[in-house]
């Protein structure tokens, strides 16, 4: 069975983020095929094309550890119901200069927690467009708009609580399953090879 190594962004950048620690859960109940790496974004600067002649060091490193992993996963909050600005600030830095996307062709998921209601539902929509445009496969069902509860984790962020652990052990093992069908499929050969 092959190894993906997955790098994973949490799209909040405070230290005790609610989506740090879904994070370390997802990881701690993915299938062993899955070896995760953060993909840091708070020490960005904020984008802009008049960097595009002379990346700076952390646009390049970002840009390097995205092109570096085999797969993708998204696990951020929603601000003011869209995406949070450090966030879409490496997504900009990632996808330029114009014609060196880091983005194209990894299998992505995309999963975010919050106190409220909805979780995060309309933060997904909106980067799900943007994903879109950057020629992303994503994993579309299950759809994960977690809502927060602070008693379904312990002090470690492991997963106490019966019917979040599975349903978050099912979100991660159909994304696992979802970076194997992705990657097979665009082996050296097939139709959407980047060579």
């Amino acid at each position: 069975m092959a190894t993906y190594n997955i790098g994973y962004i949490v799209g909040s950048l405070a230290k005790n983020s609610i989506n740090r620690t879904l994070a370390h859960a997802l990881i701690g109940l993915a299938p062993t095929n899955l070896s995760f790496t953060e993909i840091p974004i708070k020490d960005l600067p904020l984008y802009s094309y008049d960097y595009d002649e002379n990346y700076p060091p952390e646009g390049t490193a970002l840009k390097q550890a995205i092109e570096g992993s085999d797969g993708l996963l998204i696990v951020s909050p929603e601000y003011n119901r869209s995406i949070p600005g450090g966030l879409k600030n490496a997504i900009d830095w990632a996808s330029r200069p114009w014609g060196t996307n880091s983005f194209a062709r990894k299998p992505t998921g995309l999963i975010g927690a919050s106190p409220g209601a909805i979780g995060t539902a309309v933060m997904q929509s909106s980067m799900r467009s943007v994903l879109s445009f950057l020629n992303v496969p994503q994993l579309n069902s299950p759809e994960a708009y977690v809502h927060y509860d602070a008693d379904a984790f312990d002090a470690q962020g492991n997963v106490t609580d019966a019917r979040t652990r599975e349903f978050l052990q099912h979100y991660i093992d159909e994304y696992a399953a979802f970076v194997e069908r992705v990657l097979d499929a665009t082996a050296a050969g097939h139709i959407g090879d980047s060579q």
